[in-house]
């Protein structure tokens, strides 16, 4: 481990004044985490066996002072709340609406408070403000909702009052209340002191009541304070890193008589500074982890921290790091808002919700919602639910029942149980059930996975966070609403942190720049070092306006850019090695600028410094995207061949003609498109659901002569036939609203047109007689130039004797129009899609040809979205460009010849010779 030198310093002057009194002694440092670091120099140093000093925050200490218990900020929040229902009689708002505003005016009130300020003379002074921006309003004038608003700003000094004695009253207070009963409670502290000595060190910024607790101790001559801070930074008047401590040292009474200690002279020292600018965040994470790659191939990840810039960089800072990290600590405030068990919460609340507003009765679930949940990485696993995936997107079960899901489920599996529990309880009794549903997750995880470590970290955190949730709302029994309830969840998940467990004293040290405090590193990686994040801006949260604080004291932004600067330059301080990462991207979402402090060290370069520049740009390849490739092996030809026995329909050559790789995945892999459920009814489906219904409609009359009777028949089941049809392949799907239900009368609609069409023929004198409906033909196509014989196999919509003429009938539901079934040439057929319908009604004709006898046929399509053009047949039509009309018009050909059918399947052999041989491979077409 490093020598933390401030540290190391620290320790021996304690020893050479208070090495027979270590007990006494309390060593007040600014975080926690500095503790571990302080004992193990304490260990270092001393030889003997004695009792070590107390160690503690600067919270903890001004705790002790004020005999006050600090709580949360949600439960402040619900404390907030009793008091301000308790002032307001008339149209209280809801605890959502309460807490919008209430958040921000607990912050005002913290930091005046913090910094000992009279809260009447602001809090009126803000109720002026407004009153003047209203002043151009005549009183007689004002609306309700302007009084209202002033209202609000005249009740802040009574909100105020209200809030600070119900707290005292319980002992439990908010940061700002317990420092200014601290300092109320000094010299009585300070009487019964007995005889302690106090150590305060490695502070920058205070506030007043911290100033004024440290310097009336130091004037009791009961305390001794050591700052950290570089003579370079502090004699500079206009550098913010030493803001807070060259007014000390000139305002303290103290320091008229002793000297300030202690002033370093390390920033001077030689130091390598890398700067480095890259795209992104995960661009930085790669970075980082490449840096910490080489320092843990050296051995010296003891000597190196990783600072964070931006939190959200920890989870692909994690996924960065190199397999020789074996020790890893992470010590720095991670946001729930992410956490995997946070989502699926999030998620749980979605499902719920929705389930009881859409209708509390019978509990209807949103099947996305019950996907969610049921997919979701920590639920998926234990609940093999796959068959109840499978089965909701098969069946399109757009909305399911509680008591249906249990039905389908069908299994006893208790984290199933209580994820779909009805949540028609008391908040209590829903926060127990997702307790529940956090310890069964907790209990699949294992401790000797290091992934599942860090995922058992995030669980254990929510589960903290709802606990809490139980405590609060036990006590509240007036706030019990789920919306009230969910509303809260997010607001609690805002400040709520996870913790991570790690080796303190081995190994990198990962964490934020608040955590880095007292420490100091040989080796420091800073990443998001971007103007808005380190330093991280402008933004305050406050009702109190800029100069008010200026006029006040408090503290404003530029306070806050100088606490970032110092904490900045602290951990350059000591290090030798520093390597500076920010994201150079000026567009786009995540988008960054070079912060000012990379900036300032260039204008204000030190002699000693070596400050280099580096751009990392993302590699882009020229092509964005590789055309798959897949060569014929055995296996793959072994596969044709069984293709080729068992049947090569019709529409597997077009897929083929339109993409070979679309061909290969579908046909050679069989890979199927995935079973999702259809909320809204698809082109294909509304096409199967309207070839059933004419199927069932026309089968009683295959085989004689249709009549008008018929098709009257015909006409008059529509309605009921669609709808057979629609539960058949829709299955569970909702069809009597929205989009389906106009999809349902689209149906209808057009199977009306098609009989009105079929009618209108039977009565102008046309002989129909239908031969066959929805039925499969094949017939094998043997050719020297193929290696093996192939049947061509294929479902023919209908097929009918027309005025003594076979006619091969293929369905669309889409729009087809004339030209798409009018071929001028054979060469090159099967080499453009476009030709997809005419390759696919010839292969109809191909495989019914035998089955003819004599007749002349014809092949063509019926178009839905183009009936009035009737029946679009085939047709050849010899490119006669040059010659008289009259002549032109004897070329077109719509009957199938001998002479087309040898025309047509030249080309397809000429397609499957490329189909079937082996070294011609399955190239992707990418146009």
């Amino acid at each position: 481990m490093s020598k933390p030198i401030f540290l190391h310093q620290l320790v021996q002057e304690i020893l050479k004044n208070n090495s027979d009194n270590l007990s006494e002694l309390i060593i007040v440092l600014p975080n926690k985490r500095a503790k571990v670091f302080l004992l193990e120099e304490f260990k270092k140093l001393v030889s003997n066996n004695v009792f070590a000093p107390e160690i503690i925050s600067i919270e903890e200490f001004i705790q002790d002072i004020a005999g006050i218990r600090s709580i949360d900020s949600v439960e402040l929040l619900f404390e907030f709340y009793e008091v301000y229902l308790s002032l307001t009689k008339d149209n209280p708002d809801s605890f959502e609406n309460f807490a919008n505003w209430a958040k921000t005016l607990l912050q005002d009130f913290n930091e005046i408070d913090r910094y000992l300020l009279d809260p009447d003379k602001i809090l009126k002074y803000l109720e002026d403000i407004k009153e003047i921006e209203h002043w151009a309003v005549d009183v007689d004038k004002r609306t309700d909702l302007i009084e209202k608003h002033l209202l609000f700003w005249k009740k802040l000094p009574d909100y105020y009052h209200s809030l600070y004695q119900h707290l005292v009253n319980k002992g439990i207070g908010y940061q700002g209340l317990i420092y200014r009963e601290a300092v109320e409670n000094l010299n009585h502290f300070s009487e019964n002191n007995n005889g302690k000595q106090f150590v305060f060190a490695g502070f920058n910024a205070l506030n007043q009541a911290e100033e004024k607790i440290i310097q009336h101790l130091l004037a009791l001559d009961v305390a001794k304070i050591y700052w950290d801070i570089d003579e370079t930074l502090l004699n500079d008047s206009f550098h913010d890193a030493g803001h807070f401590q060259r007014k000390f040292k000139s305002e303290w009474i103290y320091y008229k008589t002793h000297p300030y200690e202690w002033i370093s002279n390390d920033f001077k020292a030689e130091k390598n500074i890398h700067v480095i600018a890259t795209s992104k965040s995960i661009g930085q994470a790669k970075i980082a982890g490449s840096i910490i790659e080489k320092e843990a191939e050296k051995g010296n990840l003891q000597n190196v921290a990783l600072v964070l810039g931006e939190e959200s960089l920890l989870l692909p800072m994690l996924y960065s790091l190199p397999s020789n990290v074996d020790a890893l600590n992470i010590t720095m405030g991670f946001s729930s808002k992410n956490n995997p068990a946070q989502l699926l919460i999030a998620k749980l609340f979605k499902l719920h919700t929705n389930a009881l507003t859409r209708n509390p009765s019978s509990y209807v679930m949103y099947y996305k919602d019950v996907l969610d949940v049921l997919t979701h990485p920590l639920i998926e696993p234990y609940v093999l639910a796959n068959d109840l995936v499978s089965i909701i997107n098969k069946n399109n079960y757009s909305f399911i029942t509680h008591k249906k899901l249990e039905e389908l489920y069908a299994k006893d599996n208790a984290l199933f149980s209580l994820l779909f529990q009805k949540w028609e309880a008391d908040s209590v009794t829903v926060l127990g059930n997702i307790a529940q549903i956090l310890l069964k997750i907790k209990a699949n995880l294992s401790y000797e996975n290091e992934e599942e470590k860090i995922t058992n970290a995030f669980v254990y955190s929510i589960f903290k966070v709802i606990n809490k949730m139980i405590s609060y709302f036990s006590e509240h029994q007036s706030i019990n609403a789920l919306k009230t309830l969910q509303a809260i969840y997010k607001q609690v998940i805002e400040v709520a942190e996870v913790s991570f467990e790690g080796e303190p004293l081995s190994g990198l040290q990962l964490m934020g720049v608040l955590e880095s405090r007292v420490l100091d590193f040989e080796t420091v990686i800073i990443t998001s070092v971007n103007e808005g994040k380190f330093p991280a801006g402008k933004s305050t949260n406050s009702f109190i306006p800029y100069d008010v604080k200026l006029q006040y004291g408090l503290p404003t932004y530029k306070e806050k850019d100088a606490i970032y600067t110092y904490h900045f330059y602290h951990l350059l301080q000591r290090a030798k090695n520093v390597y500076l990462i920010y994201n150079s991207d000026s567009q786009g979402f995540d988008a960054g600028e070079k912060s000012r402090f990379i900036t300032q060290l260039e204008i204000e370069k030190q002699p000693n410094h070596n400050l280099t520049f580096q751009y990392y740009n993302p590699d882009v390849p020229n092509i964005a995207h590789q055309p798959i490739v897949v060569p014929k092996t055995e296996s793959v030809m072994t596969r044709l061949r069984e293709i080729a026995e068992k049947g090569f329909s019709p529409s597997s050559l077009t897929t083929y003609i339109r993409n070979p790789i679309q061909f290969y995945f579908q046909r050679i892999l069989r890979i199927s498109e995935t079973d999702e459920v259809e909320e809204n009814i698809a082109v294909n489906t509304l096409g199967t659901i309207i070839h059933g219904t004419l199927e069932e409609l026309y089968k009683p009359t295959i085989g004689r002569l249709l009549t008008s009777e018929d098709i009257k028949s015909c006409i008059s089941k529509i309605d009921d036939e669609v709808l057979n049809q629609f539960k058949k392949v829709y299955k569970e799907g909702e069809i009597k609203k929205g989009r389906n239900l106009l999809a349902f009368e689209v149906a209808k609609r057009n199977v009306l047109n098609f009989l009105k069409t079929e009618l209108e023929a039977i009565e102008k004198g046309d002989e129909i007689q239908i031969v066959s409906l929805e039925t499969t033909y094949e017939r094998v196509l043997t050719d020297a130039c193929l290696p093996f014989p192939v049947l061509i196999k294929g479902n023919v919509d209908r097929i009918e004797l027309r005025n003594g003429k076979i006619r091969i009938i293929d369905y669309k539901t889409g729009k087809v129009d004339k030209n798409n079934v009018v071929l001028k040439d054979w060469n090159g057929l099967t080499e453009d899609i476009k030709n997809d319908k005419i390759i696919q009604v010839l292969a109809y004709a191909f495989m019914y040809e035998e089955q003819v006898k004599g007749q002349e046929m014809e092949a063509g399509i019926v178009s839905f979205k183009n009936l009035k053009t009737g029946f679009l047949p085939f047709q050849f039509k010899q490119d006669t460009r040059g010659i008289a009309e009259r002549s032109e018009a004897k070329d077109v050909v719509e009957i199938i010849s001998s002479e087309i059918m040898e025309n047509y399947l030249e080309q397809i052999v000429i397609l499957l010779q490329e189909i079937l041989n082996m070294e011609i491979p399955f190239e992707e077409k990418t146009n």
